[in-house]
């Protein structure tokens, strides 16, 4: 038996309940982790807060962690390759990660890099490959210099580590408290508000030829709209309404030809953040038994960081 918390019902995580529940056995291309950090996301709560077609309750919560293997299904080896139980592991794309233990598709689960903390290691890969699609979608290239709204925010860091990487020169919009943290990871910062467009320009010292909006205002659709000739250079993750009646790009992790490319670069992101050159910032830490707190400090808005829950 193992912990888990569930949605029981549409609604607020107040609702949810911490169950204990049998772990399956793996079978053939599935393993068995016990979970050592849950990452924790916006999704996990958005997901499960209102009624979705084809989607029914209850819902095991979370998407990543990292942990152990306990367990390995007949001749099965995970997404990174061969394995043995003890191994330290991240998976990513899977379902019901707040937990204590849980048996999960072998493709979705990699070796962990051992200079990567455990907490870290379960929050890199949905912020992260949704910052390296981002980047994709608008094609950002060495020399470029392009404009990310939220860059303060977990998506916002990993785009400003991941361009950097590239070459790729960032403004990014962050409120003035939030300046270091930009700084740290080698972008520009601008405050939001009125006049936020000739403070971009003002900053940049060259055209901003893309925007990577995660935040969803209509300042941040509006800006990106007047500063960017190319609306295929322009994608947001959360103003879809926006992106349909504007023409630009809206990228989300439901999206078949997302999922694929996200998949994709698990195995380079865990590299990357395994060399040192892809950092994870950690607000917090909560018991897992404490997650409905752990998600209401989420909700307040600019934690500072990631949130791992720790079993």
């Amino acid at each position: 038996m193992a912990r888990q918390w569930i949605a029981t019902q549409w609604g607020e995580p107040e609702g949810w309940e911490f169950v204990d529940r049998e772990v399956a056995a793996p079978g053939p291309g599935e393993v068995t982790i016990r979970v050592r950090a849950a990452g924790v996301n916006p999704a996990d709560y958005k997901h499960v807060s209102a009624p979705r077609p084809g989607v029914e309750l209850p819902i095991p919560i979370g998407y990543e962690v990292a942990g152990v293997l306990t367990a390995i299904g007949p001749g099965t080896s995970i997404g990174s390759g061969d394995a043995q139980v003890g191994d330290a592991v991240v998976a990513f794309r899977i379902q019901g990660g707040y937990a204590e233990e849980l048996t999960v598709p072998a493709k979705d689960v990699f070796a962990k890099p051992d200079r990567l903390p455990d907490e870290e290691a379960a929050n890199l890969l949905l912020a992260g490959t949704t910052a390296a699609q981002m980047l994709h979608t608008v094609r950002a290239r060495a020399g470029e210099t392009i404009l990310v709204h939220g860059a303060s925010g977990a998506v916002g860091v990993s785009v400003l580590q991941q361009a950097g990487e590239l070459g790729v020169h960032v403004v990014g919009t962050a409120s003035e408290a939030s300046f270091a943290r930009v700084r740290r990871f080698g972008g520009t910062p601008v405050e939001y508000g009125d006049g936020l467009a000739e403070r971009v320009r003002h900053a940049a010292h060259a055209p901003i030829v893309a925007a990577l909006d995660t935040v969803g205002t209509d300042e941040a659709v509006d800006v990106s709209l007047e500063l960017v000739a190319d609306r295929s250079r322009i994608v947001t993750i959360v103003a879809a309404a926006r992106a349909e009646q504007e023409g630009f790009a809206a990228v989300f992790g439901a999206q078949p030809e997302s999922q694929a490319y996200r998949d994709s670069v698990r195995s380079p992101l865990l590299e990357l953040a395994g060399s040192g050159r892809l950092q994870v910032p950690i607000a917090r830490t909560y018991p897992l038994a404490e997650a409905p707190e752990a998600l209401r400090f989420l909700a307040e808005g600019h934690p500072g960081g990631k949130i791992a829950l720790i079993p």
